[in-house]
């Protein structure tokens, strides 16, 4: 009996020491400039291939898994992979497009200090062939790790994963 009692005080303590963060708010300080980093990353590096923009994003240990295209282990690697698909000048451009209320933000704390933070969205993809209209490609969402580094926010883990077509919506 007293060692399930000590059990339940030591649970209830944990519980009351321990702090839960919810999303953030979207008009807050880590919300707005994680929306305006995923602006930097997509609309610039994504979107106009500013490979030298995305990079500086990136942690160096990058790890970058997609449900489609599998698994890129470095910054390095991400960069190459980029500048041979859909940067390498070919007959197909494609662009992003974050979808409009999907971003949320969860910080993360290490010994009560913001150490980074998790942010989940969604967003659609467009392709152009050539001069041609451009058209709905792929919707999926997206999960970022961002971690607080000496150089500011950085991207550590990405999972991109639940590409559907755009006719499956």
């Amino acid at each position: 009996m007293r060692s399930i009692q000590l059990f339940f005080a030591s649970a209830l303590s944990l519980l009351l020491t321990t702090t839960a963060h919810a999303q953030v708010d979207q008009k807050s300080e880590l919300f707005l400039t994680l929306k305006a980093n995923d602006s930097l990353l997509f609309d610039i590096g994504f979107n106009t291939c500013d490979m030298d923009q995305s990079a500086a994003l990136l942690t160096e240990d990058l790890e970058f898994y997609h449900d489609q295209g599998g698994i890129t282990n470095s910054k390095e690697e991400f960069v190459q992979v980029m500048k041979s698909g859909i940067c390498s000048g070919g007959e197909y451009t494609s662009c992003r497009e974050l979808v409009e209320g999907s971003l949320e933000v969860f910080p993360l704390y290490q010994n009560g200090q913001l150490d980074g933070a998790i942010q989940n969205g969604v967003h659609k993809f467009y392709q152009r062939k050539g001069d041609g209209p451009e058209r709905a490609g792929s919707t999926a969402r997206f999960t970022h790790l961002w971690l607080i580094t000496d150089e500011g926010w950085k991207i550590k883990r990405v999972l991109s994963f639940d590409h559907r077509p755009p006719d499956s919506e």
